[in-house]
C-alpha cells in the first residue's frame, strides 16, 4: 500500500527533506488528518468519470487521494518550489498533470477544452485571502463545471449560507447562491493542519446550476445594486440607490413598491429573488 503523504510524520519529513519553508503570504498549510481527505473525497462525489482541477496541491495530501478517485487530475500550484516536491511524492500516478501558474492568471478554458463533454470537478484547499477571488473566477468566467468542492475559512462559508436580515449576509452570500447549491461537507479545526492556522475551517460543495435560479433579465445590473446596496448596508435601499448610483428616491420608492417591498427596507433584508425582481422592473424603467 502506498503510504499516505497526509501522515504527520510523513508530511514532516518531506518539509525537512526539502528544507521547504512555509509562505505564510501564499497561506500555505497542509492536511495531515486521512478522515478529512477521505470526508472531501466522499462529499464532492469524485469517480474514475470525472476530471478533476485541483487548486493548491501543496505537497499532495489531498492529490494523492485525488489521483485514486478521479479519472485524470490537473493540480495547478502557484509556488514553484514546490513542483520538485509534487514530482517526487507522487511519481506513482500516471493521471496526474502538474502547472505552476497562478489559478487567476491561467486560462481555465484552455485547460478544461480537451475535456469537453465530460464531468469536470473543482477541488482546493484554498489559502483563506484569496478564498472568493478564486470562487467569483471561476463562476464569472463561466468555467464548464460541474461543481467546487472548497476547504476555506469557516466564517466565509457561514457566510456564503447565511439568509437575509442576518449579520454575515452579503454580496457573497447572493454571489454564491446564484451560482450553485451549497452543501456543506464537514467543519475541520485547526489541528488538521501543518502548520496550524488560527480559525476553523469548514468543506462545502457548490453545485453548479445549469439555469440560474432566479429569472433576471441582466445579472451584471443586478449585482451593481446588491454591491450598492452593501456598500451602505445600514442605510435604507431608497437611500443607498440615491447615494450609491445616483438614482431618484421617488422613482426608487415606487419600483419597490411595485413588487410589494416597502421603500423602508434596508438591502441586507432582500433576498435573491427580491434582487432579481427589482432589478427587472428598474431595467425595465430605463433607470439602470
Amino acid at each position: 500500500m502506498i503510504e499516505r503523504i497526509s501522515n504527520p510524520s510523513h508530511t514532516k519529513a518531506i518539509v525537512e527533506k526539502y528544507q521547504f519553508a512555509f509562505q505564510k503570504r501564499l497561506g500555505q498549510n497542509f492536511l495531515i488528518d486521512q478522515h478529512v481527505l477521505e470526508k472531501i473525497i466522499s462529499g464532492s462525489e469524485v469517480s474514475k468519470e470525472d476530471i478533476v482541477i485541483e487548486i493548491g496541491p501543496g505537497i499532495g495530501s489531498l492529490t494523492q487521494y485525488l489521483c485514486e478517485a478521479a479519472g485524470k487530475v490537473i493540480a495547478i500550484e502557484i509556488d514553484k518550489q514546490l513542483i520538485p516536491i509534487l514530482e517526487d511524492t507522487l511519481s506513482s500516478y500516471d493521471n496526474l498533470e502538474l502547472i505552476n501558474a497562478d489559478i487567476l492568471a491561467v486560462d481555465l478554458h484552455e485547460i478544461v477544452k480537451p475535456y469537453a463533454g465530460k464531468s469536470i470537478k473543482v477541488i482546493a484547499n484554498l489559502p483563506y485571502y484569496i478564498t472568493t477571488p478564486i470562487i467569483m473566477h471561476i463562476f464569472e468566467k463561466n468555467v464548464p463545471i460541474d461543481s467546487i468542492t472548497i476547504m476555506i475559512q469557516k466564517e466565509v462559508a457561514d457566510r456564503i449560507k447565511s439568509p437575509p436580515n442576518s449579520k454575515i449576509y452579503g454580496a457573497l452570500s447572493l454571489a454564491v447562491q446564484f451560482h450553485a447549491d451549497t452543501h456543506l461537507v464537514t467543519n475541520v479545526p485547526p489541528t488538521c493542519f501543518m502548520p496550524r492556522p488560527k480559525v476553523g475551517s469548514s468543506v462545502i460543495r457548490l453545485t453548479k446550476y445549469k439555469i440560474p435560479p432566479v429569472n433576471v433579465v441582466d445579472s451584471i445590473k443586478m449585482f451593481k445594486i446588491i454591491r450598492a446596496s452593501f456598500n451602505q448596508r445600514r442605510k435604507t435601499l431608497v437611500n443607498t440607490m440615491h447615494h450609491q448610483l445616483g438614482m431618484n428616491k421617488e422613482v426608487v420608492a415606487q419600483s419597490l413598491e411595485s413588487i410589494n417591498i416597502m421603500p423602508t427596507i434596508r438591502g441586507e433584508a432582500l433576498s435573491l429573488e427580491q434582487f432579481a425582481m427589482l432589478t427587472n422592473v428598474l431595467v425595465d424603467r430605463g433607470l439602470i
